[in-house]
């Protein structure tokens, strides 16, 4: 496609999206709820449809050597879309945040001074793979007032726009503006190029893919962007950690789904249990399929670890790779974590309380837990329906955004007549 064609295509997108952007900041949450029901509705009754479109995006995927992780990722199935249909119940049973009034107060010049909670405006997502990530950031983006543009991957680009069709028809059925949801049609990287450089019509964008995506949509975005980098998430198990604890939550957090930005990918443990506790979490890794590196110590104690490289440290595998070191305390614990985390989600098991009220004031991640798995930080499972991505950047929301993370505040004031003395 030429650069002019795509040029007038996204002008075109991008001006239906701020219309539409007015009249969805106006729409009734009712409206907004029933859309969100008949789109989980419509999903079901077309899953067919769309297990079929994945499946020709699958097969090209897999034809171009693209990763496993990818794969995982790409793939849709009934399970999925099963998630995705109550991702969308979910999400129309919360309260809407849009036009909550807070914080109001009389000042001594006589006006009332409060807040109001309003849409964002228009918001250009743009993914790899995760084809559900379309059917999530539209049903956030819709409940929270907000237009919103998906840019997904060229490698699921058969599901987006599938998936697309269904929310279209949903729309349209209810004779509402289908530039509220837009999914871009075409794979032409010039197109997100073009889009970055529209400030005038777009207000955020929300890259989700890799470190590599996320990088080059800063340099390039003209746009404020909201980022997540990667998921380096550590586990701390303390000296007087419950090992029948710990092991199972270390598993869970590195086996359940070892493609996801939640999944644990460094284990720091206390020099004082290490000669204990890791040739027991090794051999229950091991077992899983877990390839684990370590600090020279860890390998002396156990068979199953062999010598980590230099590159190994703060890494994100993606994979079942893990990362050992034996630390000598939670100082040293959380100076690593301080060095090779990304912010995403840090855990301590200890059955201390001063140390684990230390970690959580003192780690600096978007989800510091206690004796809980990493594959907790989820959207979904903090109550907040389905998410649109989760911020490792704290302007202006740090972990799973929901809802309310896609609002803002405004200032809003009642008088009588006053005038400023």
């Amino acid at each position: 496609m030429e650069r002019e064609q795509i040029e007038g295509i996204v002008l075109e997108m991008v001006t239906k999206a701020k219309t539409a952007a007015r009249a969805i900041a106006a729409m009734p949450s009712a409206l907004k709820n029933q859309i969100l029901l008949d789109t989980a509705e419509a999903l079901l009754a077309q899953q067919s449809l769309i297990l079929s479109e994945n499946a020709r995006d699958m097969a090209d995927a897999e034809n171009k050597g693209i990763s496993k992780a990818m794969l995982n990722r790409l793939q849709l199935t009934e399970q999925v879309i099963g998630e995705m249909v109550q991702g969308l119940r979910e999400v129309a049973a919360l309260e809407d945040p849009v036009g909550e009034v807070s914080e109001m107060r009389s000042r001594p010049s006589g006006i009332t001074v409060g807040r109001m909670r309003v849409p964002l405006g228009v918001i250009l997502m743009i993914y790899e793979s995760r084809p559900n990530v379309t059917i999530d950031a539209a049903a956030l983006c819709l409940k929270a007032g907000n237009a919103v543009i998906l840019r997904g991957g060229s490698e699921a680009l058969r599901s987006n726009l599938v998936l697309a069709k269904v929310l279209q028809e949903v729309l349209a059925k209810h004779q509402v503006d289908p530039a509220i949801i837009q999914v871009v049609a075409f794979p032409d990287r010039e197109g997100i190029d073009c889009l970055l450089q529209q400030e005038a019509f777009i207000d955020l964008v929300i890259p989700r893919g890799g470190g590599g995506l996320i990088r080059a949509v800063t340099e390039k975005s003209r746009i404020p962007v909201l980022k997540h980098y990667k998921g380096v998430c550590h586990a701390f198990i303390d000296q007087d950690a419950d090992f029948d604890m710990a092991v199972p939550i270390i598993l869970n957090a590195k086996v359940q789904r070892p493609s996801a930005c939640n999944s644990l990918e460094g284990l720091l443990v206390h020099r004082d249990i290490a000669s204990e506790f890791l040739p027991k979490v090794a051999q229950a890794l091991r077992q899983e399929g877990v390839r684990i590196l370590g600090c020279d110590q860890s390998c002396r104690l156990s068979d199953a670890i062999e010598p980590a490289a230099a590159s190994d440290w703060g890494r994100e595998f993606l994979d079942l790779v893990l990362v050992v070191k034996v630390v000598a305390d939670i100082d040293e614990a959380m100076d690593y974590i301080a060095r090779y985390g990304s912010k995403h989600t840090e855990i301590i098991i200890t059955r201390s309380y001063p140390h684990s009220q230390r970690f959580l004031r003192e780690v600096d991640a978007s989800a510091v837990m206690i004796n809980a798995s990493t594959r907790f930080n989820d959207g979904g499972q903090f109550g907040l329906g389905a998410e649109i991505g989760i911020s490792t950047t704290k302007l202006h929301a740090y972990g799973p955004m929901g809802l309310k993370e896609l609002t803002t505040r405004k200032f809003i004031v009642y008088g009588a007549g006053e005038i400023r003395s």
